[in-house]
């Protein structure tokens, strides 16, 4: 028996109504498996998108190799037209290679990045656990003969915008990766990278590449050792194809830093490298203190007045081509001790320690390199003296 038309209307109607409501409700699509081909995203601002689960925890076309819809020679057109991110201002997708003027751009992953002009931003939102601890991962450089800075902004979020000077480069072939800390106050989070400056040029700014969060785990001292995060295994994502470690920005307090447990208390970066690249004394992970003496980090540890206290860590060299006398200066309260290393850039390592005691319910551990070191290789690019494996335990009455 035939429906009558008006049934078949009303019900397709229900239909239509049931579809629209259900795709209302939807803000965080499950992405893609890692094998399936990238779909371009329909125009409008971009929704909240949730940490990708597999691989290297990359944004949504965070190396940007999914093409803008629409560009006009370099220059992007449209705030909508680069999937997965909502773009303001002079904003230029560009490929690695050298470019008109003399330049080159170094793209570190993949073959396309971002050239951020005069005040110029590009954001993404992302779903994020309220009152978790993050680390953003990115490639960064600077693309003209001038001062240029990154700025990272998370909002809503428990952690001030930061700025990234990209004036100085450490690695001499490719672009420096860097790695920036925030704690969420929200489920969604707009991640923003823009540059601060005017330029002359209104094209001039920081190139982006390879964006990628990471939740940190919130690390703890235990009976055996008053240092968190002492072989600095908890950290921001390193990308399994990069050579040059993660740059850790200068003046991070412990509360936010990519490092958790640790300030970066110094007017430059350290490195955080990986066993996969770089020899490393134990674990997965260590610290190298890249720029003498304005390259320090330092932990804050409770003490108890007047009792004594063993600290002992291990001193080496990244097997990167850094070579000389390398001095790694040790402060636990007002004890101060110089551990000398001999370096080959062959690798290898050396454990020390020294006795303090405290002074207070709080004590200040630094340490920082006294020299300044250059890779043999090239002479342009900054290393140093490696730092792993921190311990503090009080000793017996």
């Amino acid at each position: 028996m035939e429906l009558p038309w008006s049934v078949v209307l009303l019900a397709l109607l229900s239909v239509s109504a049931s579809s629209a409501v259900a795709t209302l409700a939807v803000t965080a699509p499950t992405p893609a498996p890692a094998h399936a081909p990238a779909l371009p995203t329909a125009p409008g601002p971009a929704r909240p998108r949730p940490i990708p689960d597999g691989g290297e925890g990359m944004l949504i076309n965070g190396n940007f190799e999914t093409a803008p819809r629409k560009v006009n020679k370099t220059l992007i057109v449209g705030r909508h037209s680069l999937p997965g991110w909502v773009l303001v201002g002079h904003v230029e997708y560009v490929s690695a290679g050298p470019q008109p003027g003399g330049m080159f751009f170094a793209v570190p992953h993949g073959v396309h990045a971002l050239r951020l002009g005069s005040h110029a931003s590009a954001s993404q939102n992302v779903s994020v656990r309220p009152g978790a601890f993050y680390a953003l991962t990115f490639a960064a450089t600077r693309t003209c003969a001038q001062d240029e800075a990154l700025r990272i902004a998370v909002s809503p979020s428990l952690s001030a915008p930061a700025d990234v000077a990209v004036r100085t480069l450490y690695s001499a072939d490719t672009a420096d990766t860097w790695a920036w800390g925030f704690r969420a106050s929200s489920p969604v989070a707009q991640v923003t990278f823009s540059n601060p400056g005017l330029q002359e040029d209104a094209a001039c700014g920081p190139l982006l590449d390879a964006v990628a969060i990471k939740e940190l785990p919130t690390p703890y001292p235990s009976k055996d050792n008053l240092i968190k995060n002492d072989g600095f295994e908890i950290g921001p994502q390193v990308f399994k194809n990069s050579t040059v470690g993660v740059l850790l920005p200068p003046k991070q307090k412990d509360t936010t830093s990519p490092l958790p447990g640790w300030i970066i208390e110094s007017l430059k970066a350290v490195r955080y490298i990986d066993a996969a690249h770089f020899s490393v004394p134990a674990g997965q992970y260590a610290v190298e203190l890249v720029a003498g003496r304005e390259s320090a980090i330092a932990q804050v540890i409770r003490t108890v007045p007047n009792r004594a206290y063993n600290l002992s860590f291990v001193v080496g060299d990244a097997k990167n081509g850094c070579h000389g006398s390398m001095l790694v200066q040790a402060f636990a309260g007002n004890v101060t001790q110089k551990v000398p290393f001999e370096s080959t850039g062959k690798g290898g390592f050396k454990p020390t320690s020294l006795r303090f005691v405290a002074a207070g319910i709080r004590t200040r551990v630094t340490f920082y390199s006294s020299f300044y070191h250059t890779k043999a290789t090239d002479g342009v690019s900054l290393c140093g003296p490696v730092l792993d494996q921190v311990k503090i335990v009080p000793l017996k009455l």
